[in-house]
């Protein structure tokens, strides 16, 4: 398969953050004096609901602003982004993973994962053959199909096709299991988990499911990065 130059896989952790804070709207802020994840490596993110994991996620891939401090991947400071320049490093760096996967209708899984390598880098061409590489691996059925036409299961392995496609440095899944049941979210974690692995990606993964303890290594609770009321 011909492409375009992967991703820098330099000495930098695959995700540094240090002196993070976060102005809620109504009136506290998340601190994070330090926090890093190695390239490679995968992290659950556990907490109940509206303790912060999804904010931390979304900090991380520069959809949200912070207050003060950095978040560096791959020695990169995204927060120092602006614009354009984020959501070029975003599409080249970071692949997402959602609950509601976010999937394109009216498009086919092909043209939903294409469209997610288009800031990669990638020529067209070399987009369309790594879209049909990790959809394949991802066993998708038939990837001209419309996505409406699609199970909920084939559906959720585009999202991660998607995600992973681009050998981003960092995978970011947010609660992807939460609407699943036992049996199907073990078999979603483990696709993520597998896809990140073969595509040499740090993980995250938030989630408030006690069961997906046991398929981690490392388990970082959201509690122990404060949130107290903002200084006004």
């Amino acid at each position: 398969m011909s492409k375009a130059s992967p991703p820098n896989r330099d000495e930098h952790p695959g995700i540094q953050i240090s002196g993070l804070q976060f102005a809620y709207r109504r009136g506290f802020q998340l601190s994070i004096p330090s926090f890093q994840v190695a390239t490679g490596e995968q992290v659950l993110l556990a907490g109940s609901s509206g303790s912060g994991k999804s904010t931390l996620l979304h900090l991380i891939a520069g959809i949200e602003n912070a207050s003060s401090g950095e978040i560096r991947i791959r020695g990169t400071n995204i927060l120092a982004l602006q614009g354009g320049q984020r959501d070029l490093f975003r599409g080249k760096n970071i692949g997402m993973i959602f609950q509601t996967f976010h999937l394109l209708q009216g498009f086919t899984a092909l043209e939903n994962v294409m469209m997610a390598l288009m800031l990669t880098g990638y020529t067209p061409l070399q987009q369309r053959e790594r879209a049909e590489s990790a959809l394949n691996k991802l066993a998708i059925s038939d990837p001209h199909s419309p996505i409406e036409m699609l199970s909920v299961g084939q559906q959720q392995r585009v999202a991660v096709a998607r995600a992973v496609a681009g050998e981003p440095c960092v995978v970011l899944a947010d609660e992807p299991t939460a609407s699943l049941d036992p049996a199907n979210a073990r078999v979603a974690i483990d696709l993520i988990q597998e896809a990140a692995r073969a595509a040499g990606s740090a993980l995250i993964v938030t989630s408030h499911d006690p069961s997906l303890r046991e398929v981690f290594t490392r388990i970082v609770e959201v509690s122990q990065f404060a949130q107290t009321e903002a200084v006004r």
